[in-house]
């Protein structure tokens, strides 16, 4: 039976109860704290959930009030959204990095009335927005540290509620059994905003049946169970992390383990070893940056050794991938390999014991995937959106394809609309957007079926493919198809670029604006004692100009036809989401960063030299400032008679 659909297992917190009881003393959660790992068994965590969650009712939460989450990954950040929804509450998980004004947005819309905050950092973002906030009753910090000196009436620590819900429980025994009991699969567990790429954020509501059945559909096509380790660390607020990490745990009873912090991700995960592992798109690429600087920077030997290697195992996977045998020797040199470096590489990045690694959120180049699958890692792409619960569609181990996303999960169907829009139909589809019906029904074809706003298409294998978002996708003037994100991939894959920004629909030819890599392009300048003082004092360098144009020309190779860049600007600052420039998933807002950049695009496609800018600038706190600049504009090759450049 599906867990779903037995009223003892509808719900997340009732999974929840059904591991305390059948696997007691099982590591359901993991902490690392000051170093050490901190281990909870299930029973633990539903103990911790249960007090918490009758502290939650002596405070007034009850049935459809919603209680958010801010900060890192914590375990009592997951316990506290699982004791809201076992007293009938939704859980709205934010993004620990938010700024106020986007706080304000969310907690606001979705009327929040409780929040549960990491630290000192975040209970100040939310004392800040208090007078903008009418529904809120109650601010619980879960990191003692700094927070002695403050006092207010809605403050108050989680363990001093975890300790009225004790008494809670002697005042009415049986309460949290018979809330439990009266949740069901359509409630609503979570509003999980989505990343705004095209306006402000959309409350995506899911239910408990949308979650479980998710994961049960992901538990189908990729083998896990309780033991299996998982690494919390991606942005709570994202609907990977509420799918991947809390709603795979409660339905697999997979062991959640949450890194000490954002800083210290890569040596905890080489310490833990998970079982399985999922990342965007931007974390692959800094490994791969990381690994190829690393390798950069070797003796003359083992740089040679690497690149032997790699240039091998290369090969060999697109041997793999186009069914073609692979000759004796190569795999023998493969073995040889996987000795020197094939598997010190993936015992660096902590990937050794992995069986399965999932990149999603955003494509990924297919240079990059090559790379990882080429080295031994398992790597497989998953497509999903916010309005599915993350999961739409998964690769198989042997099946990978850098052009593809998978097979549709089981329950899942898909289908190729009107301009070659993918939509979805399935258990997982969502129950629609929070106090925005309008938007719920243009979301949503008359026959039922979810309209993604990704255009894609399914092979002759059955596998489902991406191109771009489907407003996206265009063609150049002299009609050749125009995908951006395809052309930011490839230039994202020089270890020095770490952002670009493609345009080229109805125009003659394509340009791109240019992030660098802050990290690797500042060591390769200290090499060549280049000295600089910021990141756009170290832009504007003439000889960093002259090191990315040489990029530019060799991924130019790589791209066909008239789809080359043909002019090029490197940014002054990076893309920031604090800026509205990306989202934070790290997708480009194209039409806001059009209209910002718009005298850099008028430069591309004018023939000129130099583009003057004045824009805002957002820090961390909110505060905001102006920043003026000029930016230099390069052409890749020196222009020839009747090149393109020249406007149409």
């Amino acid at each position: 039976m599906k867990l779903a659909a037995d009223p003892a297992t509808d719900t997340l917190p009732k999974l929840l109860r059904r591991h305390a009881k059948n696997s007691a003393r099982m590591p359901g959660m993991r902490e690392k704290d000051r170093g050490i790992w901190q281990t909870y068994t299930w029973r633990a965590c539903q103990d911790n959930v249960r007090d918490f969650a009758l502290g939650l009712a002596a405070q007034g939460f009850k049935r459809g009030d919603k209680l958010s989450v801010l900060g890192d990954n914590r375990a009592r950040l997951y316990w506290a959204q699982l004791s809201a929804q076992a007293l009938g509450g939704i859980s709205v998980p934010l993004y620990q990095d938010s700024i106020a004004s986007e706080l304000a947005y969310v907690l606001g819309h979705a009327e929040v009335s409780m929040v549960v905050a990491e630290d000192q950092e975040q209970v100040d973002k939310v004392l800040s927005l208090v007078s903008q906030l009418p529904a809120l009753r109650l601010i619980v910090y879960e990191d003692l540290r700094g927070m002695s000196g403050y006092e207010h009436p809605m403050l108050e620590s989680f363990a001093k509620v975890q300790e009225a819900g004790a008494a809670f429980a002697t005042e009415k025994p049986g309460y949290f059994e018979a809330e439990l009991e009266q949740g069901s699969g359509p409630d609503i567990a979570a509003i999980v905003y989505t990343s705004g790429t095209t306006g402000a954020s959309k409350g995506v509501l899911l239910s408990h049946a949308n979650m479980i059945a998710t994961a049960e559909a992901f538990a189908a096509v990729q083998p896990i169970s309780g033991g299996d380790d998982w690494l919390c660390y991606l942005p709570m607020g994202w609907v990977g992390d509420m799918t991947y990490s809390l709603g795979t745990s409660m339905v697999s009873g997979i062991t959640c383990n949450c890194p000490e912090s954002p800083e210290t991700v890569q040596r905890d995960l080489r310490e833990l070893g998970p079982s399985m592992f999922l990342a965007p798109p931007r974390i692959w690429e800094t490994m791969l940056t990381t690994l190829l600087v690393k390798a950069a920077d070797a003796s003359w030997l083992k740089r040679r050794v690497f690149e032997y290697f790699r240039a091998l195992a290369e090969r060999r996977e697109l041997m793999l991938s186009d069914g073609k045998p692979v000759p004796a020797s190569t795999r023998l040199g493969y073995q040889l390999g996987e000795v020197f470096v094939y598997g010190p590489v993936r015992d660096q990045l902590g990937l050794r014991n992995t069986r399965a690694c999932l990149t999603g959120g955003a494509p990924l180049g297919a240079d990059a995937f090559r790379f990882f699958r080429s080295f031994g890692i398992n790597l497989k792409q998953v497509y999903g959106a916010t309005e599915c619960c993350g999961l739409v569609s998964l690769q198989d181990d042997n099946g990978a394809d850098p052009n593809t996303v998978g097979h549709t999960v089981p329950g899942t169907e898909v289908r190729i609309g009107e301009r070659g829009e993918v939509h979805v139909k399935g258990p997982g589809v969502f129950r629609g957007y929070y106090k925005q019906e309008e938007a719920t029904r243009e979301a949503m074809t008359p026959d039922g079926w979810l309209k993604t706003g990704d255009a894609g298409l399914v092979d002759p294998r059955g596998q489902l493919a991406i191109i771009d978002r489907a407003k996206d996708v265009g063609e150049l003037t002299d009609g050749t198809p125009f995908a951006p994100q395809f052309i930011e991939n490839k230039l994202k894959f020089s270890p020095y670029i770490r952002e670009a920004v493609a345009f080229g629909d109805q125009r003659p030819f394509v340009a791109a604006m240019v992030a660098i890599d802050m990290g690797t392009v500042g060591k390769w300048a200290e090499q060549r004692s280049l000295p600089y003082t910021s990141f756009m004092d170290l832009a504007g360098k003439a000889e960093v100009a002259r090191l990315i144009i040489e990029e530019a020309v060799k991924i130019n190779v790589t791209l066909p036809g008239s789809t080359k860049v043909l002019r090029i600007a490197l940014l002054n600052k990076e893309l920031d989401a604090d800026d509205a420039e990306i989202t934070r998933t790290r997708k480009v807002r194209r039409a806001f960063v059009a209209e910002k950049y718009a005298p850099v695009i008028t430069a591309f496609y004018e023939g000129g030299k130099e583009a003057r800018l004045t824009m805002d600038i957002t820090f961390e706190d909110g505060r905001k400032s102006t920043l003026s600049s000029t930016l230099a504009v390069h052409d890749i090759a020196p222009p020839a008679d009747g090149d393109k450049r020249m406007a149409a």
